[in-house]
């Protein structure tokens, strides 16, 4: 999921200007410092003062660099904002805010209605494309799960190739990491097929042969920063098909429709539920320094929907399930979706970007969707297999 889900509301017509912001998400952290308020409608925008040149002539862009002129920049994240080298403010001016359109981060929750920009609570997002895109793609995975399986396996399999294509196209834009993407594309749905037909010892053997296929692959160009882009090359089949495989191990019982239904259940009512709970009632920062806009209220949200939901699956969609094993089921759904959010937050700041990708409107990119299933998806095969076999 976005990082959208888990903020307080923004305060109704006003704000200061050390609220912590979510970044493009529409609600904020209040902080308890006071500061200087602004009216709704647009954040003040102060322009930098007027330099008078020396009376020996000096003009232009040079004249303004020697005399200290402030240069624009600054981090994408706003709790992380630190002074550039060599940018200094001249004497007596007051500080230049960050410009919301050079700032993606500022950007969104200036779109979304946050950070004082609005009198109504925002969702940080495009809620009807959203709801739009989410029943379409909930229609075609019901279908898929419920009339042929091998159909849903192959939805899983675009699925891992999309996520592949943005996580990797990321890494070479933002860091200039090269990973092969052949290679893991094919490994990837290799991961999925296998799973599926010959069960965990075939995805086991399919990841292991994609590690080596990544590793030979990247030998036919030059040596250089050969083994940060093998690593992240491995990484990347960890992270994406390798965890996605866990679906396919699920689809492949007797029940393994309804263990699939169950396991999205699970994770989108944790979503939703951390959405609600946390955009209505979050005051309490769960992990600031990784997604400032997520709330222990928020968390608390997604336990209570995700408990909930996950004891009416097991008493009425899994063969042999009892509702105080669908507790403890979402109890863990709940928080392995919560550290798949908050870990993929952890990877796009690094990256400096807000989504992934753009290919879902309303969501951001495929891998956006997919940070809160890949790591629901072991933990709920697991357990399922603890509680009623596999």
């Amino acid at each position: 999921m976005n990082d959208s889900s888990w903020g307080a509301p923004p305060s109704a017509g006003l704000r200061g200007p050390d609220q912590g912001t979510a970044p493009g998400y529409g609600w904020e952290v209040p902080s308890s410092s006071a500061g200087p308020v602004h009216e709704v409608g647009g954040a003040a925008q102060t322009r930098p003062m007027p330099t008078v040149p020396h009376a020996g002539g000096d003009s232009g862009e040079a004249a303004d660099r020697d005399r200290g002129a402030a240069q624009p920049g600054g981090p994408l994240f706003r709790d992380e904002r630190e002074p550039q080298p060599g940018s200094r403010q001249p004497a007596g001016h007051p500080p230049t805010p960050p410009d919301p359109a050079s700032d993606p981060a500022l950007a969104g929750g200036a779109r979304s209605g946050g950070a004082g920009q609005g009198k109504k609570k925002s969702a940080g997002r495009n809620l009807r494309a959203a709801i739009g895109v989410g029943v379409g793609l909930g229609v075609i995975i019901v279908a898929s799960l419920f009339i042929y399986k091998p159909v849903f396996i192959g939805v899983i399999a675009v699925a891992v190739v999309v996520g592949l294509w943005e996580l990797t196209s990321r890494l070479a834009e933002r860091k200039d990491i090269r990973v092969p993407l052949v290679p893991l594309a094919v490994g990837g749905v290799a991961m999925v097929v296998a799973g599926y037909v010959r069960g965990a010892q075939g995805a086991v053997v399919a990841v292991a042969l994609t590690a080596l296929a990544v590793l030979v692959w990247r030998m036919t160009e030059p040596p250089d920063n050969y083994l940060r882009d093998v690593t992240a090359g491995v990484f990347a089949a960890f992270y994406v098909p390798f965890l996605a495989t866990f679906v396919a191990l699920m689809l492949d019982t007797g029940d393994g429709p309804w263990r699939v239904l169950t396991f999205l259940l699970l994770t989108v009512v944790s979503d939703t539920g951390a959405y609600a709970v946390g955009w209505r009632f979050g005051r309490h920062p769960l992990a600031p320094r990784i997604s400032p806009g997520k709330t222990r209220e928020g968390l608390l949200g997604a336990v209570t929907f995700a408990m909930a939901a996950g004891a009416l699956c097991m008493q009425y969609l899994i063969d042999g399930g009892v509702w105080w094993q669908g507790l403890l089921l979402g109890l863990a759904a709940a928080v392995s979706a919560t550290l798949g959010d908050l870990g993929e937050s952890m990877i796009k700041r690094d990256l400096g970007i807000k989504d992934m990708g753009k290919l879902l409107p309303g969501h951001g990119g495929i891998m956006d969707r997919l940070d809160s299933l890949l790591p629901t998806a072991p933990v709920v095969w697991l357990l399922l297999v603890i509680f009623v076999g596999g």
